[in-house]
């Protein structure tokens, strides 16, 4: 049976042992169940050795990058025997030595996730661009915490996938709570006008159909594919993109219904399946047999050609 091994990467103080704490203190996780976790880097929150081993997890350090081997991690395997494993990477180390080492045997990388303070993201941002990028363009899950009301969380979201479109990307404020829903939105919904960036089109479609009354009346622009199907009446398609929710097997169109209005009535009769458009429509909520009742129908008031996206799918998160 293989041996997860959870990686967490972040610069100091960024969370990473607050969240290694948290998760090995939990018995759903822990499955009473041997737990070993590497540490690599020391930062503000310190482990409870005596009362971890008292939940059988057991913490090793690794303090040189140049120790971090297989034979090193060959030995620990050898002295604890554990069925889970977590590794504290230090934040100044490259995440290349941590993907390319090779590992025990049955030792299998499952998750990677990077933890990153809020406050101090921007500063990190200008002056270590290359080691924090690496870490976003590896991992399954980043998690901004410590938010306030002057976190950019759309600048936050935005470097996360730019560089990996697939990352859940979460929010945390200081008191562990989570950030207003709204205030997590990639895009601006408090104008009348919401003009989306390619890969927030999951986000805002799924936004849309949990929380219709929102979007009513607004006017949305943005890049989509056309789907259309002999069963749509004349005049209708729908501009939606390819959505990925977990792997290659689960990937399915996704989109709003849409109707032509007199100015594009005649370009969505040239309209083809696969075609690249981007759209300027106004969003209405009303009733309509393709939702089996109300949902949110586009009205096209502006139709132009546009280049393919740049990702093939796009994300939920």
């Amino acid at each position: 049976m293989d041996i997860p091994v959870f990686l967490f990467t972040g610069f100091l103080e960024s969370g990473k042992s607050s969240f290694i704490q948290d998760t090995v203190e939990d018995p759903n996780f822990t499955e009473n169940q041997k737990v070993l976790v590497i540490v690599c880097e020391e930062g503000e929150v310190e482990y409870d050795v005596t009362k971890l081993a008292a939940a059988n997890v057991a913490v090793e350090y690794i303090e040189n990058e140049e120790d971090y081997t297989l034979e090193k991690l060959n030995e620990l395997a050898k002295a604890y025997n554990p069925k889970k494993v977590i590794v504290e990477w230090n934040g100044m180390w490259r995440v290349e030595k941590l993907l390319t080492t090779a590992y025990p045997r049955k030792w299998q990388i499952v998750q990677m996730i990077t933890t990153v303070a809020a406050g101090t993201f921007e500063v990190y941002l200008q002056n270590m661009r290359s080691l924090i990028m690496e870490q976003f363009t590896n991992s399954d899950m980043v998690v901004f915490n410590r938010c306030d009301a002057n976190t950019n969380i759309g600048l936050c979201r935005r470097s996360v996938k730019a560089v990996n479109p697939a990352a859940q990307v979460y929010f945390e404020n200081a008191d562990g709570s989570e950030p207003n829903k709204d205030d997590q939105l990639p895009f601006d919904v408090k104008g009348d006008v919401i003009e989306l960036e390619e890969e927030d089109y999951g986000v805002w479609f799924v936004d849309c159909m949990d929380d219709p009354a929102k979007y009513n009346g607004k006017t949305l622009i943005t890049n989509a594919q056309v789907y259309k199907n002999i069963k749509f009446p004349t005049g209708t398609f729908v501009p939606g993109r390819y959505a990925m929710t977990c792997c290659a097997d689960d990937v399915r169109f996704i989109g709003p219904l849409c109707k032509s209005s007199i100015g594009t009535d005649a370009i969505v009769k040239t309209l083809k399946k696969g075609d690249n458009i981007r759209i300027k429509a106004k969003i209405v909520m009303e009733e309509n047999n393709f939702y089996k009742g109300v949902g949110p129908v586009l009205y096209a008031e502006e139709i132009t050609p546009a280049k393919a996206p740049k990702n093939e799918y796009v994300y939920f998160n």
